[in-house]
């Protein structure tokens, strides 16, 4: 993409509120249609980002349209931030946009203090081998074996350095795991 802005999503700023919205509802409709089924689902979770201790961050092209939106929320006094969630556009989906809002995401983290960023991405929808069966008491082995079978974001965020630090079992129903990923924001030497 060739120029992509990534800014603070404003409460008041209406058109960018309901592009985001509809870039939530469109990019879960396949593999989490129950998550934000419709815009006023989308919307409430947009604007409870604008109260408490939250980022939320739209990526916008050279024409000023959303092309993605992620939010956080700090827990544990601040030293961690939860991602929740992230969403690019379904036909930008694969040019580096999501990429580019989590970097900007683990950014402002920094500014305030964050020391860990944690994530849960559900398969709702069988694209990994954790999914349509009994994940204990072999929890660990069942993550250490863990395939991708169809694009799941799990792999994504392990390029970004993103470790999988634990499962819950049946979050989503019989069968649909929450994978639980965290990310160091300390510089290791």
């Amino acid at each position: 993409m060739s120029s992509v802005h990534i800014v603070d999503l404003e409460a008041n700023n209406k058109a960018a509120v309901e592009q985001a919205a509809r870039i939530l509802v469109d990019g879960f409709a396949v593999s989490s249609p129950m998550a934000w089924p419709d815009l006023e689902s989308a919307q409430e979770e947009i604007y409870a980002t604008f109260s408490g201790d939250c980022i939320s961050r739209v990526a916008t092209n050279e024409l000023g349209e959303v092309v993605g939106w992620i939010a956080g929320q700090s827990q544990y006094d601040g030293r961690v931030w939860e991602l929740h969630p992230l969403v690019v556009a379904p036909h930008y989906q694969g040019q580096g946009i999501g990429r580019l809002l989590i970097a900007d995401f683990e950014e402002r983290v920094r500014e305030r203090g964050g020391l860990t960023i944690m994530l849960g991405t559900d398969d709702e929808d069988g694209r990994t081998s954790l999914s349509g069966k009994h994940l204990l008491p072999d929890l660990w082995l069942n993550i250490a074996q863990i395939e991708n079978l169809g694009r799941h974001p799990y792999e994504f965020y392990q390029r970004l350095g993103y470790t999988i630090v634990g499962i819950i079992p049946d979050a989503n129903g019989p069968g649909k795991p929450d994978i639980l990923m965290a990310k160091s924001l300390l510089a290791h030497e």
